[in-house]
């Protein structure tokens, strides 16, 4: 009994039927069928997939292939015909690339999605030329973003301030015919002018101008041209632009940074000590005066006194002594490399075809005349000319990428989806080259934006066949300005001068680009002869 006692086994205690297990087996799997279906059918009816790419290695992404396949920029393009797509996925690090070649798709990024996609990635090069972010353009989005939006769109480029600025800018178009004139004269140049330095010249003398209302820093060149100083300072601006969203591993794994594996880093510090060099001074002065009073309001001369100027709702100054260095040199840089690049280009490729040139120079003398130089108020009756400039916009692209735009959320573009954090990149020669958008698209043909109803043309490309300005909150809100450098440029040098290539070389070579695809592999150089009357060259 006592055996019995031990031995005794409750109820609950003892082992279940078999057939019990089995139903317990049936109800959970059926419960994880029914859950499946419910999440893929109701909660999830199709999860979206990343676009098409290479597939990446553990933690380094895709960079050891971007690094032996320089320039990035090409080899990207090459991944995205090789995989037959307008739009993909490269990993960088952690970082999700997202190249994008067709328009359709593009504007779902900035116009369906603009929202979604307006912050800037924080890199090294953005981090140093803003000083810490304190700008425009490349802030990512946030407060101090929509403080600097705010007074770039309200205080600096609105309609009245560009009138304001009209004398500066004319002096700068006169400037750039005087000096042009003189390298024809000049029998040690032989009537040949380098097209580049002249176009550059006179976008940086004229943000100069408008920021600090000078033109030289030194004494300058008694022919016009540069001097010493702005030929360091324009070398060290266009440094800064060539880095300033370059595909820098650092960016893409911040534990490398300070190491410089590519230096890029060692180029944009020495780039940005040379331009602190020229810059500082004149705003430190500048902003002194201010607080000494011996300069207010009523004597307000260019674009840095407004940015001293600014009040907050207390009174005080609005924005610090960083915050304007840094404004100040953004709003060169963002003025100085679309205009003369374009010029630079069209004339190339008038010069390759001189019927172009022909009836671009036509429509001056039929518009303008030959007893006066063109003016901003002739801009709207010069679309054949503006055609030009387009078409250079559209084919020769400044950049061959926008600046990034950087996913604030996960989001679903296309049927593609974009992780929170991934780097946008619109392709600014994929979309102008696009062959499914453009006719013969590697050809320079200004008549194509030529409407049959005659109606104006304009500079900008609101539907993204190609990029000029951009568009949504991201947008250059300089377009005003930008059109009317570009067109100044353009006009003034095709209507002043008859233009041919160089000695012995019956064309200009536009395929040689330099390293990462950014400029022609040297300048044009070209013969200009004048075709007005001499006077009208002299200031």
């Amino acid at each position: 009994m006592l055996f019995q006692a031990i031995s005794y086994t409750p109820s609950f205690l003892r082992p279940l039927p078999q057939s019990f297990w089995h139903l317990l087996l049936i109800i959970f799997f059926s419960f994880m069928v029914i859950k499946t279906i419910r999440y893929h059918l109701v909660e999830n009816p199709k999860k979206a997939k990343l676009p098409p790419g290479p597939k990446p290695w553990p933690i380094v992404g895709n960079i050891p292939e971007m690094l032996a396949n320089k320039p990035a920029t090409r080899w990207i393009h090459k991944i995205m015909e090789e995989l037959n797509t307008e739009v993909a996925c490269i990993r960088l690090g952690n970082v999700h690339v997202i190249p994008v070649t067709c328009p359709t798709i593009a504007l779902e990024f900035l116009r369906k999605n603009d929202a979604t996609f307006a912050s800037r990635p924080i890199s090294m090069s953005t981090d140093i030329i803003s000083k810490g972010f304190l700008t425009t353009a490349v802030t990512p989005f946030g407060e101090q973003w929509k403080k600097m939006k705010k007074i770039f769109v309200n205080e600096l480029f609105s309609p009245h301030r560009h009138q304001w600025l009209t004398n500066k800018r004319n002096e700068e178009a006169d400037n750039i015919m005087f000096y042009v004139y003189n390298k024809c004269k000049n029998a040690n140049d032989n009537g040949l002018v380098n097209v580049r330095i002249v176009t550059r010249h006179y976008c940086c003398n004229l943000m100069r101008k408008l920021v600090f209302n000078t033109r030289y820093f030194g004494e300058g060149s008694n022919d016009g041209g540069p001097g010493l100083e702005e030929v360091e300072h324009v070398d060290a601006i266009f440094t800064l632009l060539r880095y300033v969203f370059a595909f820098c591993v650092s960016d893409y794994m911040p534990f490398l940074r300070g190491l410089d594996f590519d230096d890029h880093e060692r180029r944009v510090k020495d780039a940005m000590s040379i331009v602190d060099k020229y810059n500082d001074p004149i705003i430190e002065r500048r902003i002194q005066k201010w607080k000494d009073a011996s300069k207010t309001s009523a004597d307000s001369e260019d674009l840095l006194d407004i940015l001293i100027s600014l009040k907050d709702a207390n009174n005080k100054p609005l924005l610090t002594s960083e915050e304007i260095k840094a404004q100040a040199l953004e709003l060169v840089l963002g003025g100085v490399d679309n205009p003369s690049h374009a010029a630079e280009f069209a004339i190339a490729e008038m010069i390759n075809q001189p019927d172009l040139l022909q009836r671009a120079t036509e429509e001056l003398d039929n518009v303008v005349g030959k007893q006066r130089l063109v003016q901003e108020s002739d801009i709207p009756n010069l679309n054949y000319v503006k055609a030009c400039a387009k078409e250079a916009f559209r084919l020769h692209p400044i950049t061959i990428f926008n600046p990034p735009h950087v996913a604030m959320d996960n989001i679903t573009v296309s049927k593609y989806m974009i992780p929170k954090g991934s780097h946008v990149l619109l392709s600014k020669q994929g979309l102008g080259r696009n062959p499914k958008v453009w006719n013969e698209p590697h050809k320079f043909q200004p008549e194509r934006h030529l409407k049959n109803d005659g109606s104006m043309v304009v500079l900008s490309e609101p539907d993204l066949k190609f990029i000029s300005f951009s568009t949504g909150r991201r947008g250059c809100p300089g377009i005003v300005l930008g059109t009317s450098m570009t067109m100044m440029l353009l006009g003034r040098l095709l209507h002043g001068f008859d233009w041919s290539g160089p000695p012995n070389e019956s064309t200009i070579e536009l395929l040689k680009y330099s390293n990462g695809d950014r400029y022609l592999g040297g300048p044009i150089v070209a013969i200009a002869k004048p075709r007005l009357a001499a006077e009208l060259y002299h200031q």
